[in-house]
């Protein structure tokens, strides 16, 4: 089992970075709204049964969310929506 970290500091996110939410891993996106009202973005890893992304505001960020130690995400992972093009 992995070392869980809770976040407290949403600076303190990053994309290569794996996150547990809900007993799902999830990799961070992106942070959006306002400075008052921001928003994290989180898309589950590859083989999770949840599918969807997942957005927390900060409250929910520091209750839910901890940090994998021990476990990244490869920067260079292609988006898993792209379609792939045949020639005919």
């Amino acid at each position: 089992m992995q070392n869980l970290t809770r976040i407290d500091d949403p600076a303190s996110l990053i994309e290569s970075g794996v996150y547990q939410i809900d007993r799902t891993l999830y990799r961070y996106i992106e942070k959006i709204g306002t400075l008052k009202a921001p928003q994290y973005i989180f898309r589950p890893l590859a083989g999770e049964k949840k599918k969807e992304d997942i957005k927390l505001n900060h409250k929910a960020l520091s209750t839910r969310c901890y940090a994998v130690e021990g476990l990244s995400v490869n920067g260079s992972v292609v988006n898993q929506q792209s379609q792939q093009l045949s020639l005919f």
